[in-house]
């Protein structure tokens, strides 16, 4: 029976139920498209392209591991943890003799892989270009079209696409620029795939004696592509692979597990795609939680007169609960299943853009399993039965008479289980930012950071009554100054507080979220920005438009007369045990004249190949000090060990650890320096400086400032890349605003109606909506950038050490217009709506 009446209350109150719908229907899209993402990282599909003939790819591991042995009860429990690294693991050249020995193996080919950009002006998107030995064309396969083979060590082969974009032929002349000077080669012939290209890379081929000097790492290699001799399944053969070498280190994959061994950002980009997928799906779970419930309270609230006759008229508690809990069930079903398929377009668009920005490789395969739609099914459907019952919960316990009593007249307070569950929110909101002020690491605090907004406006939302009606009581002066409007308004204020708190929860959300998404990167690149200024006593820095700096311009430099010293910077990641920093490699000559990250101990003085300096985080953590041995793995894995020589207080401009140039260079993929400092004498400018260097392509000399303002660009790419992430949270919370006062508005059409009959004007009325959703809206903006401003402070305490949050004016000025417009027509447009029907047919309507 009450399944339907829950039926017949859904189909007859289709407007009521709107609200909610469109709050559940966005919830379930949310979910749908945060969950697409976290499985793609788990389980997409990283597709090979130069491998795509060789059914075996041999490499090195690309991992460093670390196995822990602890004691409990008695019982050794034995621990195996990996972690990737940074750049490429090559493997010993003695590897192809020993892969070529295995029965089974027709042929291993050795696959040298580098970078190889070629200095040309070519229209359309650049992609990423890579050099090769000739002799491994055949693990694509690459075959000629035009031209011969390289020969020698002035000869390349390039591959069609590149040719075409280039409009290069045979005979032609090409400049590379690889992991050294560059050089220019004449093309001997234009090679292309069956498919006709590669979709992300360009690929060069040299002759094998010029790609082992260009890619710099002598008896190495990069890969081994195995093909089988036939009627050797690929899979049997790995496994014999992996036996003959077993003990090395070595990695043997078949199948899709190619993929990622030829790209490694592929890999990175799974983990990154997780913990965004994981992050933005944990917030907008939550963010959901909190709408849907404050939409659900709404609706049921509106619905109390009715509720109350049901009670007067003998429907039991049990009856009323199950009711409304199946009006929130096929509320749900249908949002849920309708935003689940809107769901995979978002995702869809979502992959899109961060594939443009750079945050994922196209060739990271987006899923759309059926499990995410599932679970924003299911989520849909908890969530609106949970909200139900707790909004409906007050109204089915008590007796009939105090029902149709709250009916025509709300609470005078909320009641003491709300209050308790909001003070506990609180607390807790006020542990988490007290726990965030002592997070030093990225990784640790950005989580915190949304939860504890997240938690703060649930507290709000739990202690909303209270929190407008003492905001009405500072109000009500000022509201009267604006007439007749400003006094209903005022006591609408007073008298509906549970109503307009309801409006003021997703207002304080959207100003609270947006501001911490806004300000979050600022705060922290305005911070290593300073350092990186106040450290750098370099006036010019040399940058280049390609891949890097070369040896040989950083010489040229330092040999210029006025110039009295030249420091070259490569940056890297290294791992110390599995936790991972953020490294530079420095040239030791003179570097106390170009650099100073702020010695609190030790000295820079001496400063050489075995030495490495160290930030304060970095020492507080691993406990190092002056002297103390560092034991670390470079970019590739490469394990060593280095002394501390200092510790400096500048981590965040400069990174955590600081090591010798020629060390971090010799295990990079690009040893090309990011730039050089340099330091001259008074009266050498920068013309001099440039002409010392003009023969170097792409190589141009910056002051300090230009230098600063290179890297706000590259911090300012960073902040959209993270209001991408979050953008869809915020719109939702944007879309709970308009949906939450719109409910409010259009269902007080009968309030309006005897306001008219009365005698108030339809201005009159418009005016007093318009005070009461000015007054809501600063309600909310004081709320909301309070929380956002607790909330930064102390994310900036803990990573910054200084309680200086960056908030930029125009920006948040532009954050509060837009959240006043959005709460002006959501409440102007229904209540114009609500005006046209005559006063006297609402009247006597039943």
């Amino acid at each position: 029976m009450m399944l339907r009446y829950a039926l017949q209350t859904v189909r007859d109150r289709k407007a009521g139920f709107l609200g909610a719908f469109v709050a559940l229907l966005c919830a379930a899209a949310l979910v749908t498209a945060c969950g697409t993402l976290l499985e793609t990282g788990l389980r997409g599909k990283i597709a090979t392209e130069r491998y795509a003939a060789a059914p075996v790819v041999v490499s090195a591991d690309q991992n460093v591991h670390q196995t822990t042995v602890k004691e409990k009860k008695g019982k050794a429990k034995t621990k195996h943890k990996a972690k990737p690294v940074a750049e490429r693991a090559w493997l010993p050249a003695a590897t192809v003799d020993a892969v070529r020995s295995v029965p089974g193996v027709e042929r291993a080919v050795p696959e040298l892989s580098f970078q190889a950009v070629p200095l040309v002006e070519a229209p359309g998107g650049a992609k990423p270009s890579y050099g090769h030995a000739w002799t491994s064309a055949a693990l694509t396969p690459f075959t000629l079209t035009e031209g011969r083979a390289p020969q020698g060590g002035g000869e390349v082969v390039v591959d069609r696409e590149l040719a075409a974009r280039a409009g290069l032929k045979t005979g032609a002349p090409l400049t590379v620029q690889a992991t050294g000077e560059p050089k220019t080669y004449t093309v001997s012939g234009i090679a292309q795939t069956a498919r006709g290209g590669l979709a992300r890379q360009n690929a060069l081929f040299f002759g094998d004696a010029e790609a082992q000097r260009l890619a710099a790492r002598d008896g190495q290699v990069t890969a081994i592509g195995v093909l089988p001799a036939p009627g050797t399944a690929p899979g049997e053969l790995a496994g014999r692979i992996r036996q003959a070498l077993g003990g090395t280190g070595t990695q043997v994959a078949v199948g899709d597990a190619r993929g990622p061994v030829e790209f490694l950002d592929a890999a990175g980009a799974r983990i990154k795609l997780v913990s965004m997928g994981g992050a933005m799906g944990g917030t907008s779970l939550l963010v959901a939680i909190l709408v849907v419930v404050g939409t659900f309270a709404l609706s049921v609230q509106q619905r109390y007169r009715e509720l109350a006759l049901l009670r007067a008229i003998a429907a039991t508690p049990g009856q009323l609960r199950r009711m409304i809990g199946r009006e929130a069930l096929v509320v749900g079903l249908a949002a849920g299943v309708a935003g689940a398929l809107a769901g995979l377009p978002l995702a869809a668009w979502l992959h899109g853009r961060f594939i443009e920005s750079g945050v994922v490789p196209a060739n990271l395969e987006r899923t759309a399993g059926i499990f995410p739609m599932f679970a924003a099914v299911g989520a849909s459907l908890l969530g609106a039965w949970a909200a139900a019952r707790i909004t409906g919960r007050r109204i089915a316990r008590i007796r009939p008479a105090e029902a149709l009593a709250e009916a025509a007249l709300e609470r005078g307070r909320p009641a003491w289980l709300r209050i308790a569950a909001g003070m506990l929110l609180l607390a807790g909101g006020v542990v988490l930012v007290a726990v965030l002020s002592a997070l030093r690491t990225e990784p640790a605090s950005t989580p915190v950071t949304f939860l504890a907004v997240v938690v703060l406006a649930g507290a709000v939302s739990l202690l909303g009554p209270l929190l407008v009606r003492g905001a009405t009581a500072l109000l009500a002066g000022p509201l009267r100054l604006a007439g007749a409007g400003g006094h209903l308004a005022t006591a609408n204020l007073r008298g509906n507080a549970t109503r307009m708190a309801s409006a003021v929860t997703p207002l304080a959300l959207l100003i609270g979220m947006t501001c911490t998404v806004l300000f979050i990167t600022p705060t922290l690149g305005n911070a290593a920005r300073a350092q990186a200024r106040d450290g750098v006593r370099a006036g010019w820095v040399l940058a280049a438009q390609g891949p890097g700096v070369t040896g040989a311009a950083a010489e040229r430099i330092r040999r210029t007369p006025g110039v009295t010293a030249a420091t070259e910077i490569v940056h890297t990641s290294v791992r110390v045990g599995l936790t991972k920093y953020g490294a530079q490699g420095v040239t030791p000559a003179g570097l106390t004249r170009t650099w100073d990250p702020g010695v609190t101990s030790g000295s820079l003085d001496g400063f050489g190949e075995k030495s490495v300096a160290v930030s304060e985080l970095a020492a507080d953590q691993l406990g190092l000090g002056p002297g103390s041995p560092l034991k670390l793995a470079l970019g590739d894995g490469t394990p060593v060990t280095l002394t501390v020589s200092a510790v400096y207080v500048r981590g965040l401009g400069f990174g955590d650890l600081t090591l010798p140039h020629d060390l971090v260079a010799a295990h990079m993929d690009n040893p090309l320096a990011s730039s050089v400092l340099v330091a001259a004498e008074p009266g050498t400018g920068r013309e001099q400086l440039a002409a010392a260097v003009r023969e170097f392509p792409g190589v141009g000399v910056l002051s300090a400032r230009d230098a600063d303002e290179v890297r706000a660009e590259r911090q300012q790419a960073g902040a959209e890349i993270n209001l991408l992430a979050m953008g869809l949270v915020l719109a939702f919370t944007a879309i709970a605003v308009v949906n939450t006062l719109a409910m409010s508005t259009a269902e007080r059409f009968r309030e309006f109606a005897m306001l008219r009959l009365a005698g108030a004007k339809r201005r009159q009325v418009l005016r007093m909506l318009r005070t009461e959703a000015l007054a809501v809206l600063l309600i909310g903006a004081v709320l909301g950038s309070g929380i956002s401003l607790a909330v930064l402070t102390a994310f900036s305490v803990g990573m910054t050490g200084a309680a200086a949050p960056a908030v930029l004016p125009v920006v948040y000025v532009g954050v509060l217009g837009v959240a006043g417009l959005l709460a002006l027509a959501a409440t102007a447009l229904p209540g114009r709506v609500a005006l046209r029907i005559p006063p006297v047919e609402v009247a006597t309507s039943r």
